[in-house]
């Protein structure tokens, strides 16, 4: 399964090259290689349905997202955070985005990366993605989300708790 997963996360590498010009995949093969938890991690998202796919770098090393046109259909119906989930009393969904995020070995894309990714190719068209939510939107009960509707990418809020068929979460992987 390893040599699977490289191989199809090296062809979004090549078919998106513009997405990172500055990075050659021997490079990202090696990091993935060298970090024990990359590869189940990668397994993880692709059988979720994230599509994972590299968008760049960042400060903190190079950023391996969801790339799927819309949110990962096996992560979806799930609410923001475990505080979300305990504190719905009835219609509990299944689970919730942060947990899964860190059973999976990734973390929640934040606002700035979903502008990058949707600047790249517009995705949630139809679906929409929780994303990584400032302390201070959580503590007053809210988190965020973001879609792709009229040609423009939007960024709303709702409470943590609630949850949607069509909602998920996009995550990244630092390698």
């Amino acid at each position: 399964m390893p040599e699977a997963i490289l191989a199809l996360l090296k062809s979004r590498f090549l078919a998106n090259a513009s997405w990172h010009p500055d990075h050659d995949w021997d490079d990202v093969e090696a990091r993935i290689q060298a970090n024990a938890r990359a590869l189940a991690a990668l397994t993880a998202m692709e059988q979720t349905g994230g599509e994972p796919c590299v968008l760049g770098t960042s400060e903190e090393g190079i950023l391996i997202v969801d790339g799927a046109v819309e949110s990962p259909a096996g992560r979806r119906s799930l609410c923001y955070d475990q505080a979300a989930w305990e504190a719905r009393k009835a219609n509990r969904p299944a689970g919730n985005a942060c947990t899964l995020a860190e059973t999976l070995g990734v973390r929640l894309m934040s606002e700035a990366e979903y502008f990058r990714l949707q600047a790249l190719r517009p995705v949630d068209l139809k679906t929409s993605s929780w994303l990584a939510t400032p302390p201070e939107t959580r503590a007053k009960g809210g988190a965020i989300f973001g879609d792709h509707r009229f040609g423009r990418t939007f960024i709303y809020h709702n409470g943590a708790d609630s949850y949607y068929a069509a909602r998920g979460f996009r995550s990244v992987l630092v390698v």
